[in-house]
């Protein structure tokens, strides 16, 4: 999955968009937030690397590990309760009689706890990103059957 996602963007045009600044000349244009010229710098920035940087001191070396596992707990705790807001909508039952925001959120807490000791940067961050996927996309699909409801509601037809 992270892979395809890689080479769609990989397969875009090589530049990032161009946005003028309004209260620069109009020949004057920057990057978006300054960034790199090509979709490539902007992957390769962010993607975590497999080789081990050149750090003769394992302080350091500790230093930034910590650093990148704090920054990934920060997104993991973000996306958890991101998942937690969400199933706040979901105030209907199951065919057992349960709440599907307590199905929901006991499913995320297992997916999360399963994934909890993963070391691998590329594995963290192809959950990181499926996870934020499926939230979205879950909550897109709740807005479009609430939207459909109402409009039943509205022409009088039965749910």
């Amino acid at each position: 999955m992270m892979a395809s996602k890689l080479q769609k963007w990989r397969n875009l045009s090589g530049r990032i968009d161009l946005i003028p600044r309004r209260d620069a000349p109009s020949s004057s244009i920057r990057f978006l937030h300054e960034g790199p010229d090509t979709m490539e710098e902007l992957l390769d920035r962010h993607l975590a690397k497999k080789e081990k940087p050149l750090i003769v001191d394992d302080d350091e070396a500790e230093h930034l590990n910590r650093r990148r596992l704090t920054s990934t707990r920060r997104e993991a705790l973000s996306l958890y309760r991101d998942v937690l807001r969400a199933t706040r909508f979901y105030a209907w039952t199951d065919s057992r009689g349960v709440l599907w925001r307590d199905v929901l959120r006991e499913n995320a807490r297992k997916e999360f706890e399963a994934a909890r000791f993963e070391t691998d940067p590329e594995v963290v961050t192809r959950l990181l990103i499926g996870g934020s996927d499926a939230v979205s996309s879950a909550l897109d699909k709740l807005a479009e059957k609430q939207k459909e409801m109402i409009e039943r509601r509205n022409r009088g037809e039965q749910p």
